[in-house]
């Protein structure tokens, strides 16, 4: 029986043609290649030509995607998200000014660590993937869009209005919806991310 590998995302299918479609990405069965015993191993890109900045990015990127700075970096937003979440609703519901500090700090936290987050994500996209735009990633790269906007401006109403979580704020429902939809955009991004990983086999 042949075997064939998924170009974009690695996996690997047994059968004497490759499947329609990539059950992990959704890639299309033209990218899908036969395996041959001899075929060589890996992909090993050349080095990036061009200004200093450009030498220097390069290098960067090929530390970050070398030591998998992606999957450690999102762990750290991911772990605080819930909570953040978690406070912003019980300084609500409790009326509580300590756990609406809680939930502003762990908010802070979250944008602080983004950038990381999105540049290491990019990386590990542009490297292992080749920047495929099937279903999977396109709808990764959205959540992450969401996530991100969506934590900078829930941040950026705090800092203009401090009571926004207080008892007579009038938005305190709709800056919890926006909560609400920071950590379902995270956890849809973190199953696509870890699909692509632990399906791919």
């Amino acid at each position: 029986m042949k075997k064939w590998r998924c170009t974009v995302c690695g996996y690997i299918h047994n059968g004497d043609s490759p499947p329609e479609n990539c059950p992990v990405c959704n890639a299309t069965s033209d990218k899908f290649e036969e395996i041959i015993e001899a075929q060589a191993e890996g992909h090993s890109p050349g080095k990036d030509k061009g200004s200093l900045l450009m030498q220097g990015y390069g290098f960067i990127a090929e530390e970050m995607y070398k030591n998998h700075a992606h999957p450690i970096s999102v762990h750290f937003p991911n772990g605080v998200l819930p909570a953040a979440v978690i406070f912003i609703l019980l300084a609500i519901l409790l009326n509580n000014q300590g756990l609406a500090l809680a939930g502003f700090y762990n908010l802070l936290f979250v944008v602080i660590t983004m950038p990381v987050v999105l540049l290491s994500g990019y990386i590990s996209w542009q490297k292992r993937y080749q920047g495929a735009t099937t279903k999977t990633f396109t709808t990764k790269i959205i959540c992450a869009a969401i996530c991100t906007v969506t934590a900078g401006g829930l941040l950026s109403w705090r800092l203009v209005d401090p009571n926004v979580m207080g008892p007579d704020s009038a938005g305190k429902w709709l800056f919890v919806l926006g909560a609400m939809i920071m950590l379902a955009t995270a956890g849809l991004a973190g199953h696509l991310g870890g699909k692509l990983v632990f399906d791919n086999r």
